[in-house]
């Protein structure tokens, strides 16, 4: 397979992707891009502009992208449910919401991520997912690999490579799968755990599975390999050139408007703000000075912020007044740490310069936050 490392050396793409050219003019044509960039944003973002400017009437696309460490949650889907944003935060592990569905899945260096857009009349996960079965075993034809009816690509009969999920619009859709080359495995089941207690939502749950490596299997089936094989395998199929154009997501000249659409799938309001509606009614135990304190925090999030608050823990141990001052102050606030930490450090100043009870106060914070 042939990279081809400059826009200007092939077609110029935003003319290939809008006008049937020689090539590319059958039914039958496609054309092969790979994203230069591994930022999960700027590659989602690829993904909506294709889905919304594209005439795929006459060629079909896949686009080929790889990302840095990062969580990829459904469009229907609560984070705090799916994984340990706590973790994300200490590992500087980036969060994304796609415009699909389906579940949770971590993406690092050694995971390829491929996208089949087509009409949505010609839309047809199983056929994507045999042309990567196929592509896997033309290169090791001993290897057990198989496609099951939820749309996943398995390993020896019980180990997940490949995960999928899909956007359907009017005209056009998209299918987008994983797999598994060489990811860190230890990271992606640490990630993808939530430590988050007493929480009650209607969001899309992901479905645990074992996962296993190609590259465990064959040591030689690094992600270049596989991502060369996939795309001749593409080629062959729509009977068209050997070639894979490189694209920067970045550059407005080919993509116009991509670098908004990017920013867009960056804001809280839409990795948080389109959580579906939750609860959380839970109870955690504070240490101070050899007592144990329970505290109990039923609250509702709608749209990413806090909608009701109810908090009860024992008389005496702060001021009422302080207390109802916290949860006032909660009620429209995101469902965040640094929010409520925030809200917390302003609520402090207007209290008496007492040690003891700033104290106690910053332990309760610190609690709060930990829901978080």
């Amino acid at each position: 397979m042939v990279l081809q490392s400059s826009l200007k050396n092939c077609l110029q793409l935003s003319c290939i992707l809008r006008t049937p050219k020689a090539g590319f003019g059958s039914t039958s044509g496609g054309l092969i891009i790979q994203s230069i960039s591994n930022d999960v944003y700027q590659n989602l973002a690829v993904e909506d502009w294709i889905h919304d400017h594209v005439d795929l009437e006459n060629q079909q696309v896949l686009f080929l992208w790889r990302n840095s460490p990062a969580v990829v949650i459904g469009r229907h889907q609560n984070p705090w449910q799916e994984c340990d944003l706590r973790l994300l935060r200490q590992k500087n592990i980036k969060l994304a919401r796609r415009r699909s569905g389906g579940g949770t899945v971590y993406h690092d260096l050694g995971n390829i991520n491929l996208t089949f857009f087509t009409t949505r009349k010609k839309y047809e996960r199983m056929e994507n997912l045999k042309l990567v079965v196929k592509a896997l075993k033309a290169l090791r034809p001993q290897l057990d690999v198989h496609v099951t009816d939820r749309y996943d690509i398995l390993l020896d009969r019980q180990y997940k490579i490949s995960g999928t999920a899909a956007k359907l619009g009017r005209t056009t859709a998209y299918h987008h799968c994983t797999l598994l080359c060489n990811t860190d495995k230890f990271v992606l089941s640490s990630v993808l755990k939530s430590p988050y207690k007493g929480l009650k939502s209607n969001a899309t749950p992901s479905v645990p599975a074992s996962v296993k490596n190609l590259f465990e299997e064959d040591p030689s089936l690094t992600c270049e390999v596989l991502l060369d094989a996939i795309a001749e395998e593409y080629a062959t199929q729509h009977h068209i050139d050997h070639h894979i154009t490189l694209i920067n997501p970045a550059d407005e000249t080919v993509l116009p408007g991509i670098n908004n659409k990017t920013k867009e799938l960056q804001t809280w309001e839409w990795v948080y703000g389109k959580t579906p509606k939750f609860n959380i009614s839970t109870c955690f135990n504070m240490v101070y000075k050899d007592s144990v304190l329970d505290v109990k925090v039923d609250m509702d999030v709608k749209h990413g912020r806090i909608e009701a608050c109810n908090m009860d823990l024992p008389e005496q141990w702060l001021p009422p007044a302080l207390c109802s001052g916290l949860v006032k102050s909660l009620i429209g606030s995101k469902f965040c740490p640094k929010e409520t930490t925030r809200l917390a450090t302003t609520l402090l100043r207007v209290c008496p310069q007492d040690g003891e009870l700033h104290n106690r106060w910053n332990l309760l914070c610190e609690n709060m936050t930990m829901l978080m």
